[in-house]
């Protein structure tokens, strides 16, 4: 299978076969005690209210709701650190790894995270690096709100990526009204070749030339052999 970078679309089977593991929750705190990985959306309805700012460099990535059988309705009870044997939920796994990166015990976790733009369509959004977090009032209980920014790590910092550290590099995340409005636009095809598979959100500009994330102006659908051969132009 050929590597995954940023801004790769790919398929939910694609998702849990590079992570070796079929993916059913949001929050998965370090899979087999390896890689730490987030499923993201921001789409209508979506069930939690995760965010992007700062041009895309920096995420807000709300907590995850007790389980149905803890409550019949998870929305109306407060976000937990703790499962009731005492253990700790994955919220208090990702409020762990934030407390001991504050205390300079460890490096801020890396993260791959994932992104859901339609059904059965999955965009990577990269790496990034896990640094804080803060717990809100909202709607009357309490919620988690994790803040992680694009990290650096190359691959050989990073156990079992495969990801170049140039893309890593001047890696940001393209807003999920941006990402559909290029996808309805390029009608989900490389612009090059109508190829609707091996598809990748890329930047016309880079953002090492100045380019930005936030206009589908400056985005397109390119499938990965136009996607390389472009690169390799690049200066």
């Amino acid at each position: 299978m050929k590597e995954i970078l940023p801004g790769d679309i790919i398929s939910y089977i694609t998702m849990c076969i590079t992570e070796g593991v079929s993916l059913q929750k949001g929050m998965n705190f370090r899979i087999k005690g390896k890689q730490t990985v987030i499923l993201m959306s921001q789409r209508k309805g979506a069930p939690y209210s995760d965010m992007v700012e700062d041009n895309g460099r920096v995420l807000i990535y709300e907590g995850h709701d007790v389980p149905k059988n803890v409550s019949s309705n998870p929305k109306l009870v407060n976000q937990e650190q703790f499962n009731a044997n005492g253990s700790l939920t994955e919220n208090g796994k990702f409020i762990k790894a934030v407390v001991d990166y504050r205390n300079g015990n460890i490096n801020a976790e890396p993260v791959k995270v994932y992104e859901k733009i339609k059904d059965g369509i999955w965009v990577f959004n990269g790496i990034f690096s896990l640094i804080d977090y803060q717990q809100k009032e909202e709607n009357g209980r309490s919620v988690f709100k994790f803040r992680l920014k694009v990290s650096d790590f190359s691959s050989n910092q990073l156990p079992d990526s495969t990801l170049l550290s140039q893309e890593l590099q001047h890696n940001r995340v393209i807003p999920t009204s941006v990402k559909l409005e290029v996808w309805q636009r390029d009608a989900g095809k490389c612009i090059m070749c109508g190829n609707s598979e091996n598809l990748h959100f890329d930047h016309i500009l880079p953002y090492s030339k100045g380019g930005t994330s936030l206009l589908a102006s400056n985005i397109q659908l390119l499938c990965a052999k136009h996607n390389l051969s472009k690169g390799d132009k690049l200066i």
